[in-house]
């Protein structure tokens, strides 16, 4: 897979990858992760995250911490996506990721078609740049894998909402869960937790 994907964008420059993970979750914080390869990285499952097994993804995850230049993660949890909204916040992700690579990176390659401008690092946005880019994919396989371990780890402690299996998303059972128990302080109270139009207000639930 990774032969199809693209080694830089600008020959020479020390670039960076950056993608997000968990944007459309109900629950949950937003990952990113910002990766530099070195020129020479090759690996024969390196693909998109969404295009991968978890089985592959989790076998990619120590070869591309080990053999990256750099590789940082950060998060964003609920309480600040509901001040500043979803999309803020993956960026946030993203540059609290990128601001602990070192060295720092000479451009940034953006998963999407939009960022917050870095002050001092030049990006280039690239639509489905996981699919493109090998810093992209990888720094795709590392959001994933660290948000949905982290997802397993709160599974523990909120069993009924199946975030081991569904990692926040809003599934059916995810749903169904809410309306049967209510929020946690890990649900994004910003969202429209319940597919019924429902919402809580001060823990109790009302009709729109």
């Amino acid at each position: 897979m990774s032969d199809t994907l693209l080694p830089f964008f600008e020959k020479g420059k020390l670039e960076a990858g950056c993608d997000e993970a968990g944007r459309g979750c109900l629950a949950g914080p937003v990952v990113a992760a910002a990766v530099i390869l070195p020129p020479d990285f090759h690996h024969p499952l390196l693909n998109d995250s969404k295009q991968l097994t978890e089985k592959q993804r989790e076998l990619l995850r120590p070869v591309i911490e080990r053999e990256a230049i750099c590789w940082a993660v950060a998060r964003v949890d609920p309480e600040e996506i509901d001040r500043i909204n979803i999309l803020r916040a993956s960026f946030l992700a993203m540059h609290r990721a990128i601001e602990r690579l070192e060295p720092q990176p000479e451009l940034l390659l953006i998963d999407g078609n939009r960022f917050d401008r870095h002050p001092s690092i030049r990006h280039v946005c690239v639509v489905g740049g996981d699919a493109r880019y090998r810093a992209i994919a990888a720094a795709s396989v590392l959001a994933k894998t660290h948000r949905d371990e982290l997802m397993r780890r709160l599974a523990e402690a909120y069993p009924q909402y199946g975030w081991d299996h569904n990692m926040g998303y809003p599934t059916r059972a995810h749903r169904e869960a809410l309306a049967e128990h209510g929020p946690t302080p890990w649900h994004r109270m910003s969202f429209r937790l319940l597919a019924d139009g429902r919402e809580w207000v001060q823990g109790s639930l009302f009709d729109e």
